[in-house]
């Protein structure tokens, strides 16, 4: 069955809403109340009550008044097209013009607005089709497909040897720590570590420990 196409272009704040109601549920099941797409986004909470209403007139979006708000099918679709976008950009900015995976987040936010579709294929092209960013996420591929990992987050890993799947990109200040120590996608690590639960909340890991 066919997902429905928007009615007309999404504005950049749309387009910000889909992607972030997305991310807040890459990782974790939890409802998406608006007050935490507000703390997410940096907004008001009645400015972006207003914001879901308009999404959820498009039919982007499902609310339910003071509980949640999911994506419908055709939002979801949206969202990967900017997940996509974005984590393409961080990758081109890491892997061709020498950005360090702390800096490349706010960047790639700045571009991913502002390139089509066409640039982005063939900036896919020219990377040769990766298939995560420099943080370990998955980059979705162009119809909107993505694997489904099934990576642990940190704090709630009870084994003792993992390897590091992916690592939060939001805080610049921790991405420079953690590879100081080489925290990095693709690592082995073993517990316990000197990591805090708040540094460890930000880290998801598979489990090795029986390998």
């Amino acid at each position: 069955m066919s997902v429905p196409s928007p009615a007309g272009p999404l504005t950049t704040s749309e387009e910000d809403y889909l992607k972030a109601i997305y991310t807040l549920t890459e990782w974790d099941d939890a409802e998406v109340s608006t007050g935490i797409l507000a703390d997410q986004l940096g907004l008001s909470p009645a400015s972006v009550t207003s914001m879901v209403q308009k999404l959820a007139g498009k039919n982007l979006v499902e609310h339910i008044p003071r509980k949640s708000v999911s994506l419908s099918a055709t939002g979801r679709r949206e969202a990967l097209r900017m997940v996509r976008r974005h984590r393409l950009l961080e990758t081109f900015l890491r892997d061709e013009l020498s950005y360090g995976w702390d800096e490349v987040h706010d960047e790639a936010e700045a571009l991913e607005h502002t390139v089509t579709d066409r640039f982005i294929d063939a900036l896919d092209a020219r990377l040769g089709h990766p298939v995560r960013d420099p943080h370990g996420d998955a980059i979705p591929g162009p119809d909107g497909s993505i694997p489904v990992s099934q990576a642990i987050r940190l704090d709630r890993f009870g084994g003792r040897k993992a390897i590091i799947d992916r690592i939060s990109d939001e805080d610049p200040q921790f991405l420079r720590r953690a590879a100081a120590q080489g925290l990095v996608p693709g690592a082995a690590i073993t517990l316990p570590h000197q990591l805090d639960y708040i540094e460890a909340s930000l880290i998801w890991v598979h489990d090795v420990t029986g390998a």
